[in-house]
This record gives structure tokens, C-alpha cells and sequence, in this order.
């Protein structure tokens, strides 16, 4: 499944109305590490059809971003039945980051 651009227009939908876990990505163009991490996540989109994934720019969507409390980029959030069920800062590795789910 392609990755998704989530936005406030359609966080509801997408993410709290989701039968599926969604991962989501809390992301800027100027950060080194979201650089990194952003082809991992990419990869577990192609690959895992058991989740939606979905990509947050901090800079478009800081509501979102505070509304997450996220204080630094990378940030991993899993959210299951409309709740944070994980949350991760920093680059990490696939393994990892499927560890999360």
C-alpha cells in the first residue's frame, strides 16, 4: 500500500476510523535523520498490507505535531483503534521500527 500524506483534513478518517494499525511518520525536509528513516518506512508501506502508513510534515501540519507532543523529528507513532499504542523518537532500523507494531 502507498504511503499516505496525512493531514488534519484527513486524520480522522484515515487514521482514528482506521480498522488497521497505521503507522505515521512525523517528518521535515531539513532533518537529516527523517531522511534516513524515510525510505525504511516506504519499504514496510510496500511491503505490509496489514497496515496503513502514513507520512506527517511537521511543518504543514504542526497542529498535528503538537497535538502528538512531538518534540523532536523522527518520531514514530502506532496507532490501533484510535489510540497511541507506540511511540518512538529517533532513526532507527527496520527491525525496529516493525518491533514497534
Amino acid at each position: 500500500m502507498a504511503v499516505l500524506t496525512i493531514t488534519k483534513d484527513n486524520f480522522q478518517s484515515e487514521v482514528m476510523q482506521s480498522d488497521k494499525p497505521v503507522l505515521l511518520d512525523f517528518w521535515a525536509s531539513w532533518c537529516g535523520p527523517c531522511r534516513m528513516v524515510s525510505p525504511i518506512v516506504d519499504e514496510i508501506a510496500e511491503e505490509r498490507a496489514d497496515i496503513k502508513v502514513g507520512k506527517i510534515n511537521v511543518d504543514e501540519q504542526g497542529e498535528m505535531a503538537q497535538q502528538f507532543g512531538v518534540m523532536s523529528i523522527p518520531t514514530l507513532v502506532v496507532m490501533k483503534n484510535g489510540q497511541i499504542a507506540n511511540k518512538a523518537v529517533g532513526a532507527m532500523p527496520k527491525e525496529d521500527i516493525l518491533a514497534l507494531l
